[in-house]
């Protein structure tokens, strides 16, 4: 049987944690207690027998033990607990006045159970009173949200009777305002608000005006906003860089294309801003629901936690007091108040009627998302891509020995053309696999990646998912290594066989865009649009952390993608001349382009940041990337133009940027090097056990950050050639990134833990004019 202490471990709240009660601790009291029982009972019986050895001793203790229940039998508890304070305040206090008044652990436990309860109370009150408020303003969105599809339905049935010169809305189409909305309510629930005009309605909504003209939010078109002067609005927040893209080409598309007429034809109440409110209300009803069923599992593992400490409490003392304490407890807010029970109740009808279509099976698809279940085929999958890997690799390893491929003497057009090609395929397995270790570190130490990530839990990647990805990722590639090197030693043409790459590459570009639900389809999209839109149209309100992690395509990966795109575009496996490229004037200027791209975004972002927010620590930020663009800049050119000059400035610029790197990496993102801290230069909370995990983390970021060095000294490998060390160095920087990412998440989870903040606060679309003057 598991025992109780590891239960409430795995199903406690990470980011609640400290709000929980503190079972370990009051193990510890209990433990205290049994061991003054147990010492005062051996004190008794040396003082009986003198400290002399006599077999009258068990007999002694079995008496002892019959006298002491006979007599505890006759006591009676009393009332233990007392609550002073009034209703909305009040407070426990444990009255020891009847019961072990002459044991000062068992004081120490009460007081300890005592400060417990008020703590696990007091947090709860917070939280439900936080719900309540939630569910008050969300229902008050939902209201304008009604009527504005009820406008919407109202507008649509005249337009259609006007053209048509029919009277009613047009035949098959019930809610034509909404028809490309996935969750709508019916024309007979939006038209049972009343039977006012639509202009009516718009100027109750809207406000007098009821009409206003789309226009991008006032910071820099970070929101899409309907504005009706004196009245509610839809706000739109660009929450994600693919909103603010389409809510500035919405924008542009309205102001410029579609301009609007007089008759009103170009209000903002449009049928595409409702369908995002809407979307965002929904949203918000999710996470409220996600909210109160955490807060009831708060509730219920607690008063377990209680039930099963003082049972421990009676066995040890022999007393029965955890039935009055008991009351108390049940008696107290967490447990006696159903206020989030009704509550849920409450979101569940709402949600099933207004955005499941009274499906009531359908809506618990989106409020009790079920996460996948472990599959033994997968498992299955991972162990035999792994052996085809090993396999393969050691084949091509003896092969590439026997040929001489790696060497700098023989066989250049291989490592100038095709070698890069490859190195490109083996770096993005290199990420998955990392990315692989570690979800698997961050679930086995109960960090909530997924809540951080905003991953949905129905096709979030298990570990095992990821390695299979990998694993798959790494036996194709290595398949085709060994084939081009068996056709190539054989003497096959080269044109055909150098095209092998490029079928790897179609291969993988159309299995990550392929429309069919194979392979992690949804994991599938949600790459594309993070890496090729987030990435690279990263947005003022992204967070921070999902910025770093999403900087991890590093330089060296892009360099190598780079050529890729030369090497099949300007057919270099048809001329095996690499010169073609890595000559040509375009291509290096575009490595300058390619080295500060993600450098560059990171702190356009980083600006936004700080004139959206005014924190100086984004001022700061921009000045690490800006530091790195010089240092990137400058070993190009030195690359390029190897004189003396140059040299001094790679060595000057990449001291600074590395320091600079090595500052933020460790205090700012990881939380360390904090000389206050009772862990020495760490930080208070810590996950790992072992503390010299986290220096062996300082040592290893600080030596894989220098890997610069080795393009300033040209360090020799013997007759390994400099294309193997440079993928050795790249490597470095992937691995050194995957490392990162386990103490930046967790420094994230720590802040998240110290804030309480379990809950996404999603954005709400209408709100007060007045709220922006």
């Amino acid at each position: 049987m598991v025992k109780f202490s590891k239960e409430l471990e795995a199903q406690l709240i990470p980011e609640w944690k400290d709000a929980f009660v503190n079972y370990w601790a009051l193990k510890k009291n209990v433990k205290k207690i049994k061991l003054l029982r147990e010492s005062a009972a051996v004190n008794a019986l040396r003082g009986d027998g003198g400290g002399v050895f006599s077999i009258l001793n068990p007999l002694r203790r079995v008496g002892l033990k019959i006298a002491d229940k006979l007599f505890r039998k006759r006591e009676v508890d009393g009332d233990i607990i007392q609550v002073r304070g009034g209703d909305e305040e009040n407070w426990y206090e444990t009255d020891l006045e009847t019961l072990f008044t002459e044991d000062d652990e068992v004081k120490e436990f009460f007081v300890r159970l005592d400060e417990q309860l008020n703590k696990v109370n007091q947090f709860y009150r917070t939280k439900e009173a936080e719900f309540l408020e939630r569910g008050e303003i969300l229902n008050k969105q939902l209201h304008i949200l009604l009527d504005l599809k009820r406008v919407l339905h109202e507008r649509h049935r005249k337009m259609y009777s006007s053209k048509s010169g029919y009277g009613t809305s047009p035949p098959g189409s019930t809610s034509p305002s909404l028809r490309g909305s996935e969750f709508t309510e019916s024309a007979t629930e939006a038209d049972d608000t009343g039977g006012e005009s639509p202009m009516v309605a718009v100027e109750r909504v809207m406000g007098p005006a009821g009409r206003g003209k789309v226009k991008p939010g006032s910071k820099g078109g970070k929101a899409n906003k309907a504005v009706g002067p004196g009245g509610m609005r839809i706000d739109i927040p660009a929450t994600t860089p693919t909103r603010a893209l389409s809510a500035l080409t919405q924008s542009l598309w309205e102001d410029v294309v579609t301009t609007p007429k007089k008759d009103g034809s170009g209000e903002a109440l449009n049928r595409k801003k409702v369908q995002c409110a809407e979307k965002m209300i929904r949203g918000a009803y999710v996470e409220l629901y996600r909210g109160l069923g955490l807060l009831k599992t708060y509730s219920s593992l607690n008063i377990v936690a209680f039930t099963k400490i003082l049972k421990k409490f009676d066995k040890v003392s022999s007393r029965q007091a955890s039935a009055t304490y008991l009351k108390a407890v049940k008696r107290s807010h967490f447990l006696s108040s159903d206020k989030i029970v009704r509550l849920a109740d409450e979101v569940e009808s709402i949600f099933t009627r207004h955005f499941a279509s009274n499906d009531r099976k359908r809506a618990m698809k989106f409020l009790r998302p079920q996460s996948q279940k472990d599959s033994h085929m997968i498992t299955f999958l991972v162990g035999l891509f792994t052996g085809c890997f090993l396999t393969l690799f050691t084949v091509y390893a003896f092969l590439a020995h026997l040929s001489g491929m790696y060497s700098s003497s023989t066989q250049s057009d291989y490592m100038e053309t095709v070698y890069p090609v490859f190195s490109m395929f083996a770096l993005i397995s290199l990420h998955v696999f990392l990315y692989g270790c570690n979800v698997c570190a961050w679930r086995s130490t109960r960090i909530n990646y997924t809540f951080i990530f905003e991953f949905s839990p129905t096709t979030a990647l298990k570990y095992r998912d990821v390695f299979l990805i990998c694993t798959s990722i790494m036996t194709l590639v290595i398949g085709g290594m060994v084939a081009h090197l068996i056709l190539r030693t054989n003497g096959f043409s080269p044109q055909y066989v150098d095209a092998i790459p490029g079928v790897l590459l179609l291969i993988f570009t159309g299995l990550l865009i392929c429309p069919l639900n194979i392979f992690y389809r949804s994991t599938r999209y949600y790459f594309l649009r993070v890496v090729m839109v987030d990435f690279f149209m990263a947005d003022q309100l992204t967070s921070q952390l999902k910025d770093n992690v999403s900087c991890m395509l590093q330089v060296p990966l892009l360099r190598h993608m780079e050529f890729t795109a030369c090497y099949f575009l300007v057919g270099g496996f048809k001329t095996h001349h690499s010169q073609t490229c890595t000559n040509s004037k375009l291509y290096k200027e575009l490595a300058y382009v390619i080295s500060f791209m993600p450098y560059y975004w990171r702190a356009m972002q980083c600006a936004r940041r700080w004139f959206d927010e005014g924190d100086l620590t984004h001022i700061a930020n921009l000045g690490k990337y800006v530091s790195a663009m010089l240092a990137a800049g400058a070993r190009l050119t030195f690359a390029m133009q190897p004189t003396p000059l140059w040299l001094a400035l790679v060595v000057i610029t990449s001291t600074v940027a590395t320091i600079y790197q090595l500052y933020w990496d460790f205090v700012k993102d990881w939380g360390l090097l904090n000389p206050r801290s009772k862990n020495p230069w760490l930080r208070d909370d810590l996950i790992l056990k072992r503390k010299s995990a986290y220096y062996a983390a300082i040592g290893i970021n600080f030596v894989l950050r220098l890997a610069w060095v080795e393009a300033v000294m040209h360090i020799s490998a013997g007759k390994v050639d400099h294309r193997v060390v440079d993928f050795l160095l790249a490597s470095l920087e992937v691995i050194r990134r995957g490392h990162w990412n386990y103490y930046r998440l967790e420094n994230e989870h720590l802040n998240n833990v110290g804030k309480f903040r379990a809950v996404k606060t999603v954005p709400l679309p209408f709100r007060e004019m007045e709220e922006d003057d």
